[in-house]
């Protein structure tokens, strides 16, 4: 009996080809460094002084599968969906202010919280609008950071951007449609080992955005490469031949050591290989002989 063996393959999306998608990887290691430097500020340590970032990686949505609650943060370069895993939230929480019974924020009991047990809470909500805002910044910033300067708004002489954390702001959002992109950020208790993951999802303008600065990089390399024609690129190696002078056989096998040829410098050829390209004078400069007045070979 034979057997068959179906596989699964990945369906393009035409939307997406040319498009440097193969590239997010780089923006996914660029925005894991800027969220680990944002937690570690004094401002930010009082809410992630216990976390580390583990893991950040982009994916396409394909329905529901993240059931957390979602914010929605706008401003005019786009809008940022945020959903937190609420045993993450409550983490911070604890850390923050302390759960109810006191409990050392640092300790495992105070990581580990059993999210059941622990009613909503008009804090927990504000909570999780202010990290989303913070966040949000953070992610926004990289983006603004990877753009080619013609796509950044032009500045007066003096004037510096304001800064991006304080341009989104809370909006009326639901949950991210279909086929949105999302990037998907695990971080770690330090002193438990739990795990926790947040999500962003990005609307078309900033997922846009996203690539275009990643395009720029990808352009930048070809333009480094091809920077100049290949006729200035190609290198050849040219030989100067001086002078040349036939003798007999004869008179070659009488030559002795000490013995002198006389010879008259005129012009020199130049050769590629064995291809006589020019001709050209020779001078002498700081003790060398060099090549000048180059002419092209009849």
């Amino acid at each position: 009996m034979t057997t068959t063996k179906q596989t699964q393959h990945q369906v393009l999306d035409p939307s997406l080809l040319g498009r440097p998608v193969h590239l997010l990887h780089i923006f996914a290691a660029q925005l894991r460094d800027d969220l680990a430097q944002s937690m570690r500020l004094n401002m930010n340590r009082r809410y992630w002084g216990g976390f580390q970032v583990d893991d950040v990686a982009f994916s396409r949505l394909e329905g529901s599968e993240i059931r957390s609650r979602w914010l929605s943060f706008a401003a005019p370069a786009g809008q940022i969906a945020f959903s937190m895993e609420r045993k993450v939230l409550l983490s911070v929480l604890n850390y923050r202010y302390g759960s109810g019974a006191k409990a050392d924020a640092k300790s495992d009991t105070a990581a580990a919280v059993d999210e059941s047990t622990v009613r909503v809470t008009a804090t927990e909500e504000r909570l999780a609008v202010v990290l989303g805002q913070q966040l949000a910044g953070t992610l926004a910033g990289r983006i603004e950071l990877n753009l080619p300067a013609s796509d950044k708004p032009a500045l007066a002489e003096g004037e510096a951007h304001e800064p991006v954390d304080n341009e989104f702001k809370p909006a009326p959002g639901s949950h991210p449609p279909k086929g949105s992109w999302a990037i998907t950020v695990t971080v770690a208790d330090v002193s438990s080992g739990a795990t926790g993951q947040f999500w962003f999802a990005l609307d078309k303008q900033l997922m846009s955005s996203v690539l275009r600065g990643l395009l720029r990089d990808r352009d930048n390399g070809k333009k480094a490469k091809s920077a100049a024609p290949l006729a200035q690129r190609l290198q050849v190696g040219l030989v100067g031949r001086l002078a040349s002078k036939e003798v007999s056989l004869g008179s070659l096998y009488d030559l002795q050591v000490g013995d002198v040829i006389p010879i008259s410098l005129a012009r020199a050829d130049v050769l590629l290989e064995d291809s006589r390209l020019f001709t050209a004078a020779v001078t002498e400069h700081k003790g060398k002989l060099c090549l000048t007045s180059f002419e092209d070979a009849e």
